[in-house]
């Protein structure tokens, strides 16, 4: 299997991971997000998607960095409808 190399391609993978988690997690999403610990929550998920999405791509690139950035733009900004005292 290739690994991907284009960081366009890797933040997209990102998020589709991400997205997965969110989509089959709506409950702990909200639970984190309202108890200000949707990291301890969420943390078994967010590792499995994280060992996933670093096998698929090129080690040469800032996979932690896209990864994390796509954590903070799928699960966090996407729950701010959900009320928390974080907001």
């Amino acid at each position: 299997m290739n690994l991907i190399d284009n960081p366009d391609q890797a933040k997209r993978l990102a998020r589709a991971i991400l997205s997965d988690v969110a989509m089959y997690n709506k409950e702990k999403v909200e639970n984190g997000i309202k108890n200000d610990n949707i990291f301890d929550v969420l943390s078994e998920e967010l590792e499995e998607g994280r060992q996933h999405f670093l096998s698929r791509v090129s080690p040469d690139m800032n996979s932690e960095i896209i990864y994390e950035i796509a954590v903070v733009d799928v699960l966090i900004k996407r729950a701010g409808k959900i009320e928390s005292s974080i907001w």
